[in-house]
Order: C-alpha cells, then sequence, then structure tokens
C-alpha cells in the first residue's frame, strides 16, 4: 500500500493537473469507478490505477497495474469534493489532423473545460465521432473536461491544431453557429455538415466566418441573447443530423 504522498507515482500524478505535463509525459487521469471500469472493459491504453482498499472491491480491473493507496494519498491527487477512490492513468490517443468520417465538430475557442467536455459526450452520443480543437480551446483531456465528458472521451477521435491545418484536413460544408444566422430548425443540410462552436464570450472568429458555407441561429424567447455552449451544441447537432436530407 502506498501511504505517502511523495511517493514517485503519486507526485507524477499530480502533475497531470497540468497540461505541460499530460502533453510531455502523454498520459491523462480517468477518475471515479464508473469511468474506470470503463477505461478498462473497452481496453484503453491504462498504465495504472490507484485506488482506496474500499474502492477495490467495486473495480473490474483484470490485467491491470493496480496500486492501492490510504484515503489521504488519495485525496492529494483527486480533484473531486467526494472522492470515489478509484483513478486511472491513461495513455492520450496520438490522433493525428485527419479528415472526418462523417459530420464532426469545430471548436473554435471553446474556453471552459466543463463546456468541452460537455460537448464531447454529447458528440460521443449523437454520432460527431471527430472533434477538432483549435489552439485557444481548453484541453480536452483535463481532469474537468474528461470528467464532465461521462466517458465521451473514450468514444471521439480529438484533434487539436492551428485552425488553418485544421479546415484543411475538414471537407466537409462549414456550418457555423451565429445569433445572425438562419434559424437551425428550418435549416435542411444536404451532406454531412462540420458544426463550428466559438468561444463563449465572443463568438466564432472571424477567420472562420469568412469561409462558412452556412450559418444557423437556435431561436430565442423572452430577451435571451445566448445558450451555454454546451447546451447550443447539442441542439444543434441534433437538430443538423435529424434534419439532414436522405
Amino acid at each position: 500500500m502506498i501511504t505517502s504522498k511523495q511517493n514517485a507515482l503519486i507526485k507524477e500524478i499530480r502533475s497531470l493537473a497540468d497540461k505541460k505535463f499530460r502533453d510531455r509525459l502523454n498520459l491523462f487521469v480517468v477518475e471515479g469507478i464508473k469511468p474506470v471500469n470503463e477505461a478498462v472493459g473497452l481496453s484503453m491504453p491504462v498504465k495504472v490505477i490507484i485506488c482506496t482498499e474500499k474502492a477495490v472491491q467495486s473495480l473490474c480491473v483484470a490485467g491491470v497495474d493496480v496500486q492501492v493507496v490510504t484515503d489521504e494519498v488519495f485525496k492529494s491527487v483527486s480533484e473531486e469534493v467526494s472522492p470515489q477512490g478509484a483513478l486511472a492513468v491513461v495513455e492520450k490517443p496520438q490522433t493525428p489532423v485527419q479528415a472526418p468520417k462523417g459530420s464532426c465538430l469545430l471548436l473554435d475557442g471553446v474556453s471552459d473545460p466543463a463546456n468541452v467536455g460537455a460537448i464531447i459526450r454529447t458528440a460521443a452520443a449523437s454520432g460527431y465521432n471527430d472533434v477538432y480543437l483549435t489552439e485557444t480551446c481548453a484541453d480536452a483531456y483535463s481532469q474537468k473536461a474528461v470528467r464532465t465528458s461521462m466517458s465521451g472521451i473514450f468514444h471521439v477521435r480529438v484533434m487539436r491544431g492551428k485552425i488553418q491545418d485544421l479546415l484543411a484536413c475538414i471537407d466537409l460544408p462549414i456550418c457555423v453557429a451565429d445569433m445572425n444566422g438562419e434559424n437551425v430548425f428550418e435549416y435542411s443540410a444536404k451532406t454531412d455538415v462540420c458544426l463550428v462552436i466559438g468561444n463563449e464570450g465572443h463568438g466564432v472568429s472571424e477567420e472562420i466566418k469568412k469561409i462558412a458555407n452556412f450559418t444557423v441561429k437556435i431561436p430565442m424567447e423572452n430577451g435571451m441573447e445566448s445558450l451555454n455552449a454546451g447546451v447550443s451544441a447539442g441542439i444543434l447537432m441534433y437538430n443538423l443530423k435529424n434534419r439532414k436530407q436522405k
């Protein structure tokens, strides 16, 4: 049992709270009994699992390195308010920027990791299996984004890069979400599209607006001017897919 917060493995896991170390070590953290079990069940490249004596009984981790730690040691690496006592360190997928295999998402400067995670969750649920992030987006592999994705991060291809490089690979019509666009409930896509969701405060960048093929909006009542980025993305993803012309 690991009893020291200064243990080398524990220190490495704490370092993964910083994107710099996630990138350098090519690792990210998955926390919670259900997500850890899902990571193992999906044969994700799990490097190690740490857990408390109580939590180990709820894990299905045959063939995976499991390190039992004290409650205090676990709390030192957890970002949860009420930790479940289970955490996996997983290798990050190395996915080069490439063309999508159907309708996709481009997140342009979405800065809140909770929004990034929520959007990835809905993308996985609605079949948008390719998610592109510009360099100004929050990291999809931060613990907050991974937690909010509710294991969605295991099911989509996440690709990050410069706007120009991403656009060069996306061979689909660009559909921008903007309040000056066409009512999305009256718009029917003729093909798969790349839906662009912009920054929470500033929207989609002018660089992408200039090359957009379509612009859509969610109509609002009672003086409301905007929705949370994750909520907006969910409404748009499902509506564009359901109204796609056969």
